[in-house]
C-alpha cells in the first residue's frame, strides 16, 4: 500500500523534475491520485510513466496551457499546444466561467492536448463552482461496432456533474463496456477479463488481457452503446476539429502526438428557490427505495467512488508490484513506500 500524501508528493515531484510548473504538476498529480483513490487505476498512476516519457520526447509540453480563441460569445476554441490534458481543461474551465454571467452557457472545444484522465474530475470541479458540467472525450479506435469485430470507435466517455444541496451528482462512464486502461490494468496485474469484454486481433472473444490489448472492446448496451459512442465521436470531431478514432494516437503510447478531442460544456442552473434541496431530496429517495437485495441498498452514480475514496485515504492505495517497480525506476531518489 502507498499512502495518498506520499503518492501525490512523488508524482508531482517527477513532473516538476521535467519542467512542469509546480501548480501544474500538483494538478496533474491530483487527477492521477484521485483516480486511484476512487478505484479507477486504469486512469491513475499506471499512466504516469507513459506521461513522463511523453514529456521527455516533446510530445507533452509541461508548461503549456493552451491557446484560446472565442469563436462566439459562448464558444471557446482551444489549441492545447500539446499541454498536459488537465492543465488545458482547467484553463478552459476558468476562462469559461465569466461567460456564464452573459450567456448562461459556454462550450470549450479542445484539440492538440494530452490525455485528460478521469472525466469526473472536471464535472466535479464545475459542480463545486455551482454550475452543471458536461465533459466528453475521444480516443484511439478501441471499440468494435455492434455486430462487428474490428476496432473502429473510441471509448468516447462522458461525465455529467450537477450541483445539489449536498454532494454533487456525478456520472462518469465510457460508451465501451470497459476502458482500454482497464484492460491494461488487468494485463499489468495478470488478471483475466470477464466474458464479453473484448475480442482478440482476429475478432475472437477472449479473456486474455494481453490479447485484448491488440483486439477490440465491446460497446456497452450492445446497439445502444454503439450508437451513443458513435454520436459522441462525431460530435467531438465536428466541434473540436479533432481526428476520428482510426487516425487518433497519443493516449496509450509514448511515440505519437495526441490528436483526440475534448469538449467541456458549462451551464448555469440559475437560482430557482429550492432547486438544489429538491435534487438532494430526490437522490436520497432513490437511495431509500426498495432494493433488489435487502443487504445492498440502492446507490446513485458517484456513491461507490466516494466510499472507495474514504477507504483509500484511510488504508492507502494498492499498487501492483510491477507498476511500483516501474515508478521506482523512473522516480530517482523519490521513495514511494
Amino acid at each position: 500500500m502507498i499512502m495518498e500524501a506520499r503518492a501525490r508528493q512523488c508524482a508531482a515531484r517527477l513532473l516538476e523534475d521535467r519542467g512542469t510548473p509546480p501548480d501544474a504538476a500538483c494538478l496533474q498529480a491530483d487527477v492521477l491520485i484521485e483516480a486511484e483513490l476512487r478505484g479507477l487505476p486504469s486512469h491513475g498512476l499506471l499512466r504516469l510513466p507513459r506521461l513522463l516519457a511523453r514529456i521527455d520526447k516533446g510530445l507533452a509540453v509541461p508548461a503549456a496551457v493552451g491557446l484560446h480563441h472565442w469563436r462566439t460569445t459562448a464558444v471557446l476554441e482551444v489549441d492545447g499546444q500539446r499541454a498536459l490534458g488537465p492543465i488545458a481543461m482547467m484553463a478552459a474551465l476558468e476562462a469559461m466561467m465569466p461567460r456564464l454571467q452573459v450567456a448562461g452557457i459556454a462550450l470549450a472545444a479542445i484539440r492538440n492536448a494530452n490525455h485528460i484522465g478521469m472525466l469526473a474530475y472536471y464535472a466535479e470541479q464545475a459542480a463545486a463552482r455551482g454550475v452543471i458540467g458536461i465533459v466528453l472525450s475521444t480516443s484511439e479506435a478501441l471499440v468494435h461496432p455492434y455486430g462487428g469485430t474490428q476496432a473502429m470507435l473510441g471509448t468516447n466517455p462522458i461525465a455529467i456533474g450537477i450541483p445539489t444541496a449536498d454532494e454533487p451528482f456525478v456520472l462518469d462512464l465510457a460508451t465501451s463496456l470497459v476502458s482500454m486502461g482497464k484492460i491494461h490494468s488487468h494485463a499489468l496485474r495478470g488478471e483475466p477479463l470477464s466474458d464479453g469484454w473484448a475480442v482478440d486481433s482476429s475478432g475472437r472473444p477472449t479473456t486474455d488481457a494481453l490479447a485484448a490489448k491488440h483486439g477490440a472492446i465491446a460497446p456497452f448496451g450492445q446497439a445502444k452503446g454503439y450508437g451513443l459512442g458513435l454520436a459522441f465521436e462525431l460530435l467531438v470531431a465536428a466541434l473540436a476539429g479533432s481526428d476520428l478514432a482510426p487516425a487518433i494516437r497519443g493516449t496509450l503510447d509514448a511515440s505519437e502526438p495526441a490528436n483526440k478531442g475534448d469538449l467541456l460544456i458549462l451551464i448555469d442552473p440559475g437560482t430557482r428557490d429550492g432547486l438544489a434541496a429538491g435534487l438532494t431530496e430526490y437522490l436520497n429517495a432513490i437511495r431509500a427505495s426498495r432494493p433488489l437485495h435487502p443487504d445492498r441498498p440502492v446507490a446513485v452514480p458517484g456513491d461507490g467512488a466516494r466510499h472507495r475514496r474514504i477507504a483509500a485515504l484511510r488504508d492507502g492505495i494498492d499498487i501492483p508490484a510491477a507498476l511500483l517497480d516501474e515508478l521506482q525506476r523512473v522516480g530517482g531518489d523519490c521513495k514511494w513506500t
